[in-house]
C-alpha cells in the first residue's frame, strides 16, 4: 500500500484537474476519496494512501508533479490507409503509470504512429513530468520528429510540429527508435484495439 507525504488539498486539485471524481471521506479522518481505475485513494492529515490492484492509475496524478518517466508509442493501420488505432504507455520506477489505445477511423500507418506519439506526450505532460524519453519503433517519426528526416506531406508536417511543441514543455526530452520488441507494450495495445472492433 503506497503512502504518498504530500498536501492533500494540492493532490485532491491535481486529481479533479485530471477528471478523476473526489467524495467526502468515510470517517472524522478521512478528508477524502477518490477511485480511478484499479486503484483507489484515502487522503488523512499530511498524507495519501493508495490501495488496490492497480496502484499506478492515481500515484502519478497524487504525488508532486516532477520526477521522469519512460514513454513509448505505436500507431498500427490495416491497409495503409485504413482502420488505425494508436497505443501508448508512460513507465516510471513505479511500473506502468499510465497506458491506453483507441481507434482513430481510416488513416495511414505513418499518421497512426503520430497520434500516438502525440497522445502519450499530452498524457505525460497532464501528469506533471518534468523529463521523458520517448520510445517508438517507427524510424521515420522518430527521425522525422529529431528534424534529421524531412517529409513533403502537409498532414505529417503539421503532427510533427504539435509533437515538437508538447517536446519542448519537458525540461529535457528524449526521442529513439526502438526495435519494436522494446516497444511491444504499446504495440500490442494498439494491435488490440483495432482487433476489438
Amino acid at each position: 500500500m503506497p503512502t504518498v507525504e504530500c498536501d492533500p488539498d494540492e493532490a485532491r486539485r491535481r486529481l479533479e484537474a485530471a477528471g478523476v471524481s473526489v467524495s467526502p471521506g468515510n470517517t472524522d479522518h478521512e478528508r477524502w476519496r477518490a477511485e480511478r481505475g484499479d486503484a483507489s485513494a484515502v487522503a488523512y492529515g499530511g498524507k495519501v494512501v493508495v490501495q488496490g490492484s492497480r496502484p499506478t492509475d492515481l500515484l502519478a496524478l497524487i504525488r508532486p508533479k516532477g520526477g521522469r518517466a519512460h514513454v513509448y508509442f505505436d500507431g498500427a493501420s490495416r491497409g495503409n490507409p485504413g482502420p488505425a488505432a494508436i497505443g501508448w504507455a508512460i513507465v516510471t520506477s513505479d511500473g506502468i503509470v499510465a497506458e491506453g489505445s483507441k481507434r482513430i477511423g481510416e488513416t495511414t500507418n505513418n499518421r497512426a504512429e503520430y497520434e500516438a506519439l502525440v497522445e502519450a506526450l499530452s498524457v505525460a505532460e497532464e501528469y506533471g513530468y518534468d523529463e521523458v524519453d520517448v520510445r517508438g519503433d517507427s524510424q521515420l517519426i522518430v527521425k522525422q520528429v529529431r528534424g534529421e528526416w524531412n517529409t513533403n506531406d502537409p498532414g505529417l508536417k503539421e503532427r510533427r510540429v504539435k509533437a515538437r511543441e508538447l517536446l519542448s514543455a519537458f525540461e529535457r526530452w528524449s526521442l529513439e527508435h526502438v526495435p519494436r520488441e522494446i516497444n511491444d507494450r504499446a504495440d500490442s495495445l494498439a494491435n488490440e484495439a483495432l482487433d476489438d472492433a
